[in-house]
């Protein structure tokens, strides 16, 4: 997601878009799932370039020297050591003791081995099987746990704004997430746009915590303070100012305070959503 805190410290950047994206690529043409369920209906021709639409072996010739895990655990190594910007189909290749144009057997292209990172990632999600019946216990626990795997991986938040998750761990997740909502009465496109209202708020406030620390910041919130102060004298700002001096006197607040609020408001949105 776009940096920016869903709290109080930065100014947000709009993720409201990140989201309709990810909500709009989640439609399915209805064609698609009928013929899918089509007793002997042939299969359709597979146009896409997306890797799940790939087998990983073809079944014919030797065994493959490397699977697509031990591929997608060499790029996360090295997006964990040194940043999103460290991996290189040539420094994978290379963890592996592989050519690099030998890696292009197993993932086509770059966006690929990106798509096996952010699938192995959400793999690290832990869920049970189903949801308990709980819907705001199960949402919270999956957006707590997708948070903590953001927070091991600071790289992931910045990669699921530009290239959602589309593959197997992936879906169990949104599986999850529907199923927690099975009673909802809202239908299945607002459920997806929920999810991926939910899905986004996670990110971006990954995203944003891993920004807001270090000097450079410290030295921006000090200047923002400042600023702040100079236009709120100018008494054009009234409700601005009330709410910034509201506050004032009372402790910082920390990170997790701050997720867990703004989930609870966010999930009473997606419980019990505004009739239109």
């Amino acid at each position: 997601m776009p940096s920016g805190p869903p709290g109080p410290g930065r100014p947000s950047s709009g993720a409201g878009g990140a989201d309709r994206s990810v909500a709009d690529r989640s439609v399915i043409d209805r064609s698609v799932i009928d013929g899918a369920g089509t007793a002997g209906a042939a299969p359709a021709k597979v146009t896409s370039g997306m890797i799940w639409l790939r087998p990983e072996r073809s079944g014919r010739g030797p065994e493959p020297a490397h699977s697509r895990a031990e591929i997608a655990a060499a790029a996360i190594g090295l997006a964990d050591a040194s940043g999103l910007e460290a991996v290189s189909m040539r420094r994978v290749a290379a963890v592996l003791g592989a050519g690099t144009m030998s890696l292009y057997n197993y993932v086509p292209k770059k966006e690929h081995l990106f798509d096996l990172m952010l699938d192995t990632a959400a793999g690290e999600i832990v869920l049970p099987d189903e949801p308990s019946g709980d819907p705001r216990a199960d949402l919270t626990r999956l957006a707590r746990e997708t948070l903590a795997v953001m927070r091991r991986h600071p790289w992931l938040a910045g990669l699921t704004a530009i290239r959602p998750s589309m593959g197997p761990n992936a879906l169990r997740c949104t599986e999850f997430f529907l199923g927690a909502l099975a009673g909802s009465p809202s239908d299945g496109a607002t459920k997806m746009e929920m999810f991926a209202l939910l899905s986004g708020f996670i990110a971006q406030f990954a995203e944003w915590e891993r920004t807001a620390a270090g000097s450079a910041v410290e030295q921006w919130q000090t200047d923002l303070v400042a600023y702040l102060g100079t236009v709120i004298a100018t008494g054009r700002y009234p409700h601005l100012a009330a709410a910034l001096t509201s506050g004032a006197g009372r402790p910082p607040i920390d990170a997790d305070t701050i997720f867990t609020r703004s989930l609870a408001r966010l999930l009473s949105v997606i419980l019990d959503p505004p009739l239109d």
